[in-house]
């Protein structure tokens, strides 16, 4: 799936490291700007941990930009601090397309905040659908430390963002013309990729989560550092002095912005070749099934099932292994009741000796953990979580798409010849 807020990596420091070390300079010289990433469709959380930030981190500032104004050519940029609105300007459209203005104005933005000195903490908060991933390399290439990436979530609406099949340009939410992205693609990419998740409950006229929203966000991103940021939960600490006059220790949150991020351990921990997948759970209504197999899907049978799969749960994704195709690793990723299926490059089982010193180490490491002496890497490696999932019946289609013993005795020579029922999906 690709889009304007979706894209290939835009570049990196020259120092491979540089992105998690808050006492990095950057690469001018310039004093250090740490720079923690809040993002999420639910913008009344993000408000409300874009609050909690400035109300913790004495001096720091929110650089902000709207994208809401695109339709008039400008993207609206504004740079507050805890007392108002600092300075406010317009960024022309780059290419007909918001994002790629926010791009090429962010990283100016920031450098005229480090060189002005004096700022503790750079908050920059993400527009409705802008997505932390693209933001976070853009920001790390320009020289920057990104100490943090925090997404900020109302648990009750999880289940509702993660259903809504909708196209964003329904809800005004495109970030540029061509944009076909979907809200529950696009939540579900915003909540996996950060590190953090502020969970901002209970919101004015929203409702009030239960254990169910609650376990369905554990399952979804398990290695997540949730932090509580609503009412009850944690008002006071940041604020205000400590004991006998003393400065208050910083939020939870605060310390969790300035905590480090390492940009490309999050790139790698989301590709579907090595991506750190949720764990097999069953709590409060809410299951994770970890399907792994080590046979080859049968192309017709699995495209048959496609629909009854990606509808089995509310999210789903991994890495699969399609007969006809053993060169290609295939991306599963599925979200309100809509699928992408796409290339994510070859197995490395598929690619000469020579070439695996052009492969990045983290995903050469995962693919000695879970190597086969007959296939190399190539499996089956799905993950479905849901309320109420039916993981019997999930189980048994699944199981139904693979090669039958006959099918999978034949060899590699008859599965070539099987039909190319995924062709017109991978646009082949």
């Amino acid at each position: 799936m690709s889009g304007p807020d979706h894209p290939d990596h835009p570049g990196r420091p020259d120092d491979p490291g540089h992105s998690g070390r808050p006492d990095d300079p950057g690469h001018s010289g310039r004093p250090a700007l740490p720079v923690v990433i809040v993002g999420g469709l639910h913008a009344d959380a993000r408000r409300a941990a874009v609050a909690r930030l400035l109300a913790d981190v004495s001096g720091s500032v929110v650089l902000h930009h709207d994208l809401a104004t695109a339709a008039a050519g400008t993207v609206v940029r504004t740079v507050r601090d805890a007392t108002g609105i600092l300075s406010a300007g317009e960024a022309p459209l780059v290419n007909d397309c918001a994002c790629c203005a926010l791009r090429e104005d962010l990283v100016p933005e920031l450098e005229r905040l480090a060189d002005a000195g004096g700022t503790p903490l750079a908050v920059v908060e993400l527009w409705d659908s802008v997505e932390p991933k693209a933001m976070a390399e853009v920001v790390t290439a320009g020289g920057f430390t990104v100490t943090g990436v925090i997404t900020a979530v109302d648990p009750a609406l999880v289940l509702p963002y993660l259903g809504n099949g909708d196209d964003l340009a329904e809800g005004g939410l495109a970030a540029a013309a061509t944009d076909q992205r979907t809200v529950a693609d696009t939540f579900a990419r915003q909540l996996e990729y950060a590190t953090v998740l502020a969970l901002a409950e209970p919101l004015p006229g929203s409702p009030e989560a239960d254990d169910e929203d609650r376990e369905l966000l554990a399952q979804l991103h398990p290695t997540a550092r949730r932090i509580p940021i609503g009412h009850g939960h944690g008002h006071g600490h940041g604020h205000g002095d400590g004991p006998a006059g003393t400065p208050a220790a910083p939020s939870e949150l605060a310390r969790a912005a300035l905590a480090g991020f390492d940009v490309e351990a999050a790139a790698a921990a989301q590709h579907p070749a090595c991506a750190l997948l949720p764990a097999e759970a069953d709590a409060h209504g809410v299951a994770t099934l970890v399907w792994h197999r080590r046979r080859p899907f049968h192309p017709e049978r699995l495209y048959a099932a496609l629909e009854d799969l990606t509808c089995a749960a509310a999210r789903s994704r991994g890495r699969f292994w399609l007969a006809g195709k053993a060169d290609t690793l295939l991306h599963w990723d599925a979200a309100g009741g809509a699928l992408c299926v796409e290339s994510a490059g070859p197995w490395l089982a598929s690619l000469p000796d020579a070439a695996w010193e052009l492969v990045p180490p983290v995903r050469r490491a995962a693919a000695a953990l879970d190597w086969h002496p007959e296939h190399g890497d190539r499996c089956q490696h799905l993950v479905f979580t849901s309320p109420g999932l039916d993981r019997d019946g999930l189980e048994r289609l699944l199981e139904s798409c693979l090669l039958t013993d006959a099918e999978y005795a034949a060899g590699q020579a008859a599965w070539e010849r099987l039909p190319p029922a995924f062709d017109t999906l991978l646009e082949v």
